[in-house]
């Protein structure tokens, strides 16, 4: 990671001819907000003393206490490849303040940080890579998204037949261009579908980075006449997108995951990080997996995980150790989805983690057949238990969890469970087009 002072900064917005900086920050539900700012405001913002109107931003504060203060992240800057090659635009990422100078608790890359400090004080570093699944979708007449692709291309495929492979490559060379490490790109199962892999780094680097992965995206395929959509499950009887998540603890510089005596090579401490995002797993939920629509993803039939297990040899399980030992030794939570908010979802797979090497939870034995054909009886007697099937239950789940809730804090807590409460009432009123066509002729 790069360690820019202020003079850094405004070196670097002078040589490079930078006109605008966009000051971002994410919502509690993870979208991405900037206020932009001229170079001329430049040392005014690295000095702290950027305001914004919080009570605008949904789960922030009311407008008796608006008043919120940017403090950007020197070491995020970075300049837009897409944008203009005279009067650049740059952006950095900003950590949001109150009036008082304090961190804001409703803030959630702080959430993120107060978990990782956590870990720190145990001795540990937090290394995540992610793996984000997305859909390429046809624009209508007046540039808003349809669910529309002319494209039939299945896993791995390659053009003519993936349609999307243009604007993918594109995609990967914009990322590279801002300081991404590409591991891998590739069409996925479904039509339309696809995948971009970039390389781990520490937590807070990574839940930065998704955000700034899913701008960039959205921001080629429009370039390319498409609509980039990281909703979970936009299409039926087609496998929805996940992000799977792979965590590894490190101490010292050394992967505290591997041990080459254990028969699986996995250390004790994976055991009991494994123990512990099991036992929170449904408390979880609302988070890793926010919308109502992420819980149609999270069906029978189309590779995503629904029960609760894990396996170092095969992947129906919700959480899967990847064959590499050693310094890449790693867990892979496989439930999360894109329309997860990354610094939230991280800070509950850490402080779930943390909780099972403290109270050393060991989980049960892992499972080595394919749990989705295994028989209900078997899955009894394993003790497999299943996530949550909606919304709903995930909810209420998450208010039995006070774990997760001391986690993500009592202000997180209040107005994120007032908004998936209210999106679940909305969504349990409505009359769907399936219910007509199954019910008005015959009733």
């Amino acid at each position: 990671m790069s360690n820019y002072s202020k003079a850094d900064i405004i070196r670097m917005v002078e040589e490079e001819d930078v006109e605008f900086i966009r000051l971002q920050f994410t919502d509690m539900f993870g979208t991405l907000k900037n206020v932009a700012i001229t170079s001329s405001q430049l040392e005014k913002a690295l000095n702290n003393e950027c305001m914004f109107d919080g009570s605008s931003i949904e789960g922030f504060v009311r407008i008796e206490e608006s008043d919120m203060y940017l403090h950007p992240d020197l070491d995020t800057f970075t300049i837009f490849p897409w944008r203009p090659q005279q009067g650049k635009v740059a952006r950095i990422i900003c950590d949001v303040y109150g009036t008082d100078q304090k961190p804001f608790e409703g803030d959630p890359r702080y959430i993120l940080k107060k978990v990782i400090k956590e870990a720190a004080d145990m001795g540990y570093q937090f290394d995540v890579g992610p793996e984000c699944e997305f859909f390429l979708f046809h624009q209508d007449d007046e540039g808003q998204p349809t669910t529309i692709s002319h494209e039939r291309a299945g896993y791995f495929d390659l053009g003519p037949v993936d349609l999307g492979e243009n604007a993918r490559r594109d995609m990967v060379l914009t990322l590279e261009d801002m300081g991404f490490e590409i591991e891998a790109s590739h069409h996925e199962a479904a039509p339309a579908q696809h995948e971009i892999d970039f390389r781990y780094d520490e937590a807070l680097k990574t839940a930065d980075n998704i955000m700034t992965f899913k701008l960039a995206v959205k921001t080629i395929a429009k370039r390319h006449g498409l609509f980039a959509s990281f909703m979970p499950k936009p299409k039926y009887g087609i496998n929805g997108s996940g992000m799977h998540i792979n965590m590894s603890l490190f101490k010292d510089g050394k992967n505290i995951f591997a041990d080459e005596s254990d028969e699986l090579g996995l250390s004790q401490e994976t055991y009991y990080f494994i123990g512990g995002i099991m036992k929170h797993m449904k408390g979880m939920s609302v988070i890793t997996n926010p919308l109502v629509n992420s819980y149609k993803r999270l069906v029978p039939g189309y590779e995503a995980p629904i029960y609760i297990a894990w396996s170092a040899t095969n992947r129906s399980p919700l959480i899967r150790i990847p064959a590499s030992r050693g310094a890449g030794t790693r867990v892979e939570l496989r439930c999360p989805d894109p329309a997860a908010n990354p610094y939230l979802a991280l800070a509950v797979c850490l402080a779930a983690g943390l909780d099972g090497i403290r109270n050393q939870m060991t989980p049960p034995e892992s499972v080595t057949e394919n749990v989705f054909e295994m028989r209900l009886s078997k899955k009894n007697q394993l003790g497999i238990e299943s996530l949550p099937a909606d919304l709903g239950e995930a909810i209420h789940e998450f208010e039995a969890d006070t774990y997760i809730q001391e986690v993500l804090g009592a202000h997180i807590t209040e107005k994120y469970m007032e908004a998936k409460k209210a999106e679940w009432a909305d969504y349990r009123s409505q009359v769907t087009q399936w219910e007509i066509e199954n019910y008005l002729y015959k009733i």
